[in-house]
């Protein structure tokens, strides 16, 4: 690592002036990407801003008919809060997935928000239950925010301080992981709600995206069956050596059905 100072705010308001008075400076929370970034020297932060300290920040609470989620939330959190596991329990089934028990007990939602991973699990889960991403100064609807590969709609000083989702009627998730690296090469949400249906993909592509042709097929009929005439393009879609655009494409069908299956 190169050296940097490192500071430990209580507050939004003591974090966001750090970040704003430096603009090399980084905010951490769980540390999954930027602590291995910083161990390879891929970054060289002048100091670190650890967000672990603001209660603000954390917590679940049910506001209205949505389940707002504080960005300091970790995942084991996620996949085990009564609140939760009650009103969007494919959420918590999905986070149940997320990496291994050392990560779950370290790596925050917010975190993964903000990081936008094309192969991280919330983006789509925030796409299909049109979440709301709430910062330091403002609120953000989640088909404004996710902007391209570790691009969002955040400014260098903004932090995610929470998330609001939705309550659904039914809500499911299904993934395909590389057996290697245990990341999603291709994983689907979806959800029926008060907001209609929705459809989120990740690990297919750049970035994740809404599959509005499913989000139809499945507005017409909830069922598995009314996917099967619904294609996904591989155009624009990822291909690596661990699987082609042709394959992902086919791999979005495969894991939307489940998710259908899995949402009941």
């Amino acid at each position: 690592m190169y050296e940097f100072q490192f500071h430990r705010p209580t507050s939004i308001a003591d974090a966001v002036k750090l970040l704003a008075a430096d603009p090399d400076a980084k905010a951490i929370s769980g540390g999954m990407t930027l602590l291995p970034a910083l161990k390879h020297r891929l970054n060289q932060p002048s100091y670190l801003v650890d967000l672990s300290g603001i209660a603000e920040m954390k917590g679940v609470r049910r506001e209205g008919d949505a389940i707002v989620i504080g960005g300091l939330v970790k995942h084991y959190e996620v996949a085990t809060h009564p609140q939760i596991l009650a009103a969007i329990p494919a959420l918590a089934r999905m986070a149940v997935t997320i990496g291994d028990t050392q990560v779950r007990n370290r790596g925050t939602i917010g975190g993964s928000i903000a990081n936008n991973d094309p192969a991280a699990d919330y983006p789509a889960a925030a796409i299909a239950l049109r979440a709301t991403i709430e910062t330091d100064r403002r609120t953000v609807p989640v088909d404004q925010f996710f902007l391209g590969m570790f691009t969002t709609a955040l400014e260098p000083d903004e932090l995610v301080t929470g998330i609001s989702f939705p309550i659904p009627e039914k809500a499911g998730y299904a993934k395909l992981r590389n057996p290697a690296s245990r990341y999603a090469m291709t994983g689907v949400f979806v959800a029926k709600g008060p907001h209609g249906v929705g459809v989120g993909v990740n690990g297919a592509a750049p970035c994740a995206f809404r599959q509005t042709a499913m989000e139809g097929a499945l507005t017409a009929n909830w069922s598995v069956d009314a996917l099967a005439g619904v294609q996904q393009s591989p155009d624009d879609l990822n291909s690596d050596i661990h699987g082609s655009a042709a394959y992902r494409a086919h791999l979005v069908s495969v894991m939307a059905r489940r998710a259908v299956q899995d949402a009941g």
